[in-house]
Protein backbone atom coordinates (compact mmCIF):
# COMPACT_ATOMS: atom_id res chain seq x y z
CA UNK A 1 0.00 0.00 0.00
CA UNK A 2 1.10 3.71 -1.00
CA UNK A 3 1.76 5.75 2.20
CA UNK A 4 2.16 9.22 2.14
CA UNK A 5 3.49 11.77 5.09
CA UNK A 6 1.06 12.93 7.37
CA UNK A 7 1.06 16.60 7.48
CA UNK A 8 -1.12 17.19 10.51
CA UNK A 9 -2.10 15.53 13.87
CA UNK A 10 -3.38 12.05 14.52
CA UNK A 11 -6.04 11.93 17.32
CA UNK A 12 -6.69 8.19 16.80
CA UNK A 13 -3.05 7.35 17.49
CA UNK A 14 -3.38 7.05 21.33
CA UNK A 15 -2.49 3.23 22.07
CA UNK A 16 -4.86 3.61 25.15
CA UNK A 17 -7.42 3.77 23.19
CA UNK A 18 -8.82 0.93 20.03
CA UNK A 19 -11.19 2.65 18.01
CA UNK A 20 -12.29 -1.03 16.88
CA UNK A 21 -13.05 -1.73 19.97
CA UNK A 22 -15.30 1.28 20.45
CA UNK A 23 -17.41 -0.18 18.16
CA UNK A 24 -18.15 -3.44 19.17
CA UNK A 25 -20.77 -2.14 21.59
CA UNK A 26 -22.12 0.11 19.30
CA UNK A 27 -24.15 -2.49 16.94
CA UNK A 28 -26.85 0.06 16.30
CA UNK A 29 -25.16 2.81 15.60
CA UNK A 30 -23.27 1.25 13.26
CA UNK A 31 -26.00 -0.46 11.89
CA UNK A 32 -28.17 3.04 11.97
CA UNK A 33 -25.24 4.20 10.13
CA UNK A 34 -25.43 1.21 7.04
CA UNK A 35 -29.06 1.47 6.27
CA UNK A 36 -28.31 5.15 5.57
CA UNK A 37 -25.36 4.80 3.26
CA UNK A 38 -27.22 2.44 1.35
CA UNK A 39 -29.85 4.22 1.22
CA UNK A 40 -28.21 7.14 -0.16
CA UNK A 41 -26.43 5.61 -2.72
CA UNK A 42 -29.18 2.92 -3.95
CA UNK A 43 -29.17 2.19 -7.63
CA UNK A 44 -25.80 3.99 -7.90
CA UNK A 45 -22.25 2.77 -9.32
CA UNK A 46 -19.46 4.69 -9.23
CA UNK A 47 -15.48 4.73 -10.41
CA UNK A 48 -13.30 5.49 -7.45
CA UNK A 49 -14.62 6.25 -3.91
CA UNK A 50 -12.79 7.73 -1.20
CA UNK A 51 -13.40 6.77 2.88
CA UNK A 52 -12.22 10.18 4.26
CA UNK A 53 -11.20 9.45 7.96
CA UNK A 54 -12.65 6.33 7.62
CA UNK A 55 -10.70 5.12 11.00
CA UNK A 56 -10.16 0.60 10.48
CA UNK A 57 -12.34 0.71 7.22
CA UNK A 58 -15.31 -0.30 8.78
CA UNK A 59 -17.33 1.92 6.27
CA UNK A 60 -15.27 1.20 3.58
CA UNK A 61 -16.69 -2.09 3.12
CA UNK A 62 -20.25 -0.58 2.31
CA UNK A 63 -18.66 1.89 -0.21
CA UNK A 64 -17.28 -0.90 -1.93
CA UNK A 65 -20.67 -2.45 -2.47
CA UNK A 66 -21.64 0.57 -4.73
CA UNK A 67 -17.47 1.58 -6.26
CA UNK A 68 -14.92 -0.40 -8.28
CA UNK A 69 -12.24 0.47 -6.09
CA UNK A 70 -12.25 2.66 -2.85
CA UNK A 71 -9.27 4.02 -0.82
CA UNK A 72 -9.74 4.35 2.52
CA UNK A 73 -7.83 7.73 3.97
CA UNK A 74 -6.84 8.25 7.49
CA UNK A 75 -4.06 10.30 9.48
CA UNK A 76 -3.56 7.66 12.20
CA UNK A 77 -1.11 4.99 11.74
CA UNK A 78 -2.78 2.91 14.32
CA UNK A 79 -6.12 2.72 12.39
CA UNK A 80 -4.38 2.02 9.01
CA UNK A 81 -2.63 -1.10 10.83
CA UNK A 82 -5.99 -1.76 12.18
CA UNK A 83 -7.40 -1.71 8.77
CA UNK A 84 -4.76 -3.26 7.30
CA UNK A 85 -6.57 -6.44 8.98
CA UNK A 86 -9.77 -5.69 8.91
CA UNK A 87 -9.95 -5.22 5.06
CA UNK A 88 -7.61 -7.93 4.21
CA UNK A 89 -10.49 -9.78 2.58
CA UNK A 90 -11.54 -7.01 0.16
CA UNK A 91 -8.96 -6.80 -2.26
CA UNK A 92 -11.02 -3.87 -3.87
CA UNK A 93 -9.95 -1.75 -0.94
CA UNK A 94 -6.76 0.05 -0.15
CA UNK A 95 -5.60 2.35 2.84
CA UNK A 96 -3.41 5.43 2.32
CA UNK A 97 -1.99 7.85 5.23
CA UNK A 98 -3.33 11.40 4.76
CA UNK A 99 -5.06 13.87 6.32
CA UNK A 100 -8.77 15.40 5.18
CA UNK A 101 -7.41 18.63 5.03
CA UNK A 102 -4.59 17.62 2.50
CA UNK A 103 -5.77 14.73 0.34
CA UNK A 104 -3.42 13.34 -1.96
CA UNK A 105 -5.44 12.79 -4.79
CA UNK A 106 -5.43 14.30 -8.48
CA UNK A 107 -8.00 17.51 -8.85
CA UNK A 108 -11.16 15.95 -9.90
CA UNK A 109 -10.25 12.30 -9.66
CA UNK A 110 -12.56 10.71 -7.29
CA UNK A 111 -16.29 9.78 -8.15
CA UNK A 112 -17.43 9.47 -4.69
CA UNK A 113 -16.45 10.58 -1.11
CA UNK A 114 -17.90 9.56 2.26
CA UNK A 115 -16.45 11.64 5.55
CA UNK A 116 -18.82 9.64 8.23
CA UNK A 117 -17.73 10.87 12.17
CA UNK A 118 -15.21 13.54 10.80
CA UNK A 119 -16.87 16.84 11.20
CA UNK A 120 -17.26 16.44 14.59
CA UNK A 121 -13.99 16.74 15.30
CA UNK A 122 -13.55 19.88 13.23
CA UNK A 123 -15.06 23.38 14.47
CA UNK A 124 -14.27 24.99 11.27
CA UNK A 125 -14.49 22.26 8.19
CA UNK A 126 -13.87 25.02 5.63
CA UNK A 127 -10.25 23.16 4.40
CA UNK A 128 -11.48 19.82 4.01
CA UNK A 129 -14.90 20.53 2.56
CA UNK A 130 -13.08 22.48 -0.17
CA UNK A 131 -10.49 19.49 -0.14
CA UNK A 132 -13.67 17.07 -1.54
CA UNK A 133 -14.90 19.60 -3.43
CA UNK A 134 -11.20 19.62 -5.38
CA UNK A 135 -11.04 15.54 -6.05
CA UNK A 136 -14.51 15.32 -6.67
CA UNK A 137 -15.07 14.91 -10.40
CA UNK A 138 -18.09 17.42 -11.88
CA UNK A 139 -21.66 15.42 -11.07
CA UNK A 140 -19.18 13.42 -8.46
CA UNK A 141 -21.29 12.50 -5.00
CA UNK A 142 -20.27 13.14 -1.26
CA UNK A 143 -21.66 11.18 1.50
CA UNK A 144 -21.19 13.35 4.84
CA UNK A 145 -22.23 13.03 8.35
CA UNK A 146 -22.87 15.74 10.55
CA UNK A 147 -23.26 15.93 14.18
CA UNK A 148 -26.59 17.52 14.26
CA UNK A 149 -26.50 20.19 17.21
CA UNK A 150 -30.41 20.45 16.35
CA UNK A 151 -31.31 17.39 17.59
CA UNK A 152 -34.80 17.17 19.32
CA UNK A 153 -33.92 16.25 22.90
CA UNK A 154 -31.00 19.35 22.46
CA UNK A 155 -33.66 21.80 21.03
CA UNK A 156 -36.19 20.97 24.07
CA UNK A 157 -33.00 21.58 26.67
CA UNK A 158 -32.46 24.92 24.62
CA UNK A 159 -36.07 26.01 25.19
CA UNK A 160 -36.77 24.94 28.38
CA UNK A 161 -33.23 27.24 29.46
CA UNK A 162 -35.27 30.09 27.16
CA UNK A 163 -31.25 29.82 25.21
CA UNK A 164 -31.34 30.00 21.54
CA UNK A 165 -29.33 27.17 19.78
CA UNK A 166 -25.78 28.64 18.82
CA UNK A 167 -25.58 28.96 14.65
CA UNK A 168 -21.22 28.24 15.21
CA UNK A 169 -20.37 24.96 16.04
CA UNK A 170 -20.67 23.86 19.78
CA UNK A 171 -17.33 22.55 21.70
CA UNK A 172 -19.57 19.75 24.05
CA UNK A 173 -16.90 18.97 26.20
CA UNK A 174 -16.98 19.66 29.99
CA UNK A 175 -14.34 22.77 30.70
CA UNK A 176 -12.13 20.32 32.32
CA UNK A 177 -11.52 17.94 28.75
CA UNK A 178 -10.85 21.00 26.73
CA UNK A 179 -8.16 22.89 29.48
CA UNK A 180 -6.79 18.97 29.00
CA UNK A 181 -6.45 19.34 25.37
CA UNK A 182 -6.42 16.89 22.61
CA UNK A 183 -9.24 16.52 19.84
CA UNK A 184 -12.02 18.95 19.82
CA UNK A 185 -16.15 17.11 19.75
CA UNK A 186 -18.68 19.74 17.88
CA UNK A 187 -21.85 19.47 16.90
CA UNK A 188 -22.79 21.89 14.42
CA UNK A 189 -25.90 23.79 13.45
CA UNK A 190 -27.56 22.59 10.08
CA UNK A 191 -28.31 25.81 8.63
CA UNK A 192 -25.06 26.92 9.17
CA UNK A 193 -22.90 23.29 7.87
CA UNK A 194 -25.74 23.73 5.23
CA UNK A 195 -24.23 27.15 4.13
CA UNK A 196 -20.60 26.05 4.40
CA UNK A 197 -21.78 23.04 1.68
CA UNK A 198 -22.59 25.54 -0.97
CA UNK A 199 -19.75 28.05 -0.41
CA UNK A 200 -17.53 24.89 -1.08
CA UNK A 201 -19.45 23.71 -4.04
CA UNK A 202 -21.66 21.09 -2.92
CA UNK A 203 -24.91 20.96 -2.99
CA UNK A 204 -27.48 18.97 -1.32
CA UNK A 205 -29.53 16.22 -2.71
CA UNK A 206 -30.89 14.50 -0.01
CA UNK A 207 -30.87 13.95 4.18
CA UNK A 208 -31.14 11.43 6.25
CA UNK A 209 -31.72 11.89 9.88
CA UNK A 210 -29.91 8.90 11.41
CA UNK A 211 -29.09 7.01 14.58
CA UNK A 212 -32.59 8.50 16.03
CA UNK A 213 -33.18 5.74 19.08
CA UNK A 214 -29.35 6.18 20.55
CA UNK A 215 -30.17 6.61 23.98
CA UNK A 216 -29.13 4.22 26.45
CA UNK A 217 -32.66 3.29 28.28
CA UNK A 218 -34.02 2.52 24.30
CA UNK A 219 -31.05 0.23 23.64
CA UNK A 220 -31.84 -1.99 26.63
CA UNK A 221 -35.50 -1.92 26.58
CA UNK A 222 -35.74 -2.69 22.80
CA UNK A 223 -34.79 -5.52 21.01
CA UNK A 224 -31.96 -4.69 18.49
CA UNK A 225 -34.13 -5.72 15.28
CA UNK A 226 -36.95 -4.28 16.56
CA UNK A 227 -34.84 -0.67 16.77
CA UNK A 228 -33.56 -1.41 13.40
CA UNK A 229 -36.85 -1.80 12.28
CA UNK A 230 -37.72 1.46 13.34
CA UNK A 231 -34.54 3.41 12.28
CA UNK A 232 -34.81 2.27 8.62
CA UNK A 233 -38.72 3.68 8.40
CA UNK A 234 -38.13 6.70 10.74
CA UNK A 235 -34.66 8.15 8.51
CA UNK A 236 -35.77 9.98 5.85
CA UNK A 237 -39.22 11.08 7.69
CA UNK A 238 -37.62 12.15 10.71
CA UNK A 239 -34.95 14.13 8.45
CA UNK A 240 -37.60 16.85 7.51
CA UNK A 241 -37.62 18.16 11.44
CA UNK A 242 -33.67 16.96 12.02
CA UNK A 243 -34.48 14.96 14.92
CA UNK A 244 -31.55 12.56 15.49
CA UNK A 245 -28.47 13.44 16.81
CA UNK A 246 -26.24 12.50 13.20
CA UNK A 247 -28.02 13.98 9.66
CA UNK A 248 -26.50 12.58 6.70
CA UNK A 249 -25.93 14.57 3.70
CA UNK A 250 -25.83 13.20 -0.52
CA UNK A 251 -23.87 16.25 -1.78
CA UNK A 252 -23.22 16.66 -5.10
CA UNK A 253 -20.62 18.97 -6.93
CA UNK A 254 -22.25 21.32 -9.58
CA UNK A 255 -20.90 20.00 -13.61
Amino acid sequence: MKANVNPGPAFYDDTGFNYQDYWTSRNYEHEAEVIAIRRLLDGRRFGRAVDVGGGYGRLSVVLSEFADSVTLADSSSQQLELAGRFLAGHPRIDWRLMDAAHLDFADESVDLVAMVRVLHHLPDPTAELAEIHRILRPGGSAVVEVANMAHALNRIRHVARREPLPLTALDIRSEEARKRGGIPFVNHHPVTIGSQFVEAGLHTEHVLSVSNLRHRLLKKALPARAMLAAERAAQARLARIQFGPSLFFLLRKSV
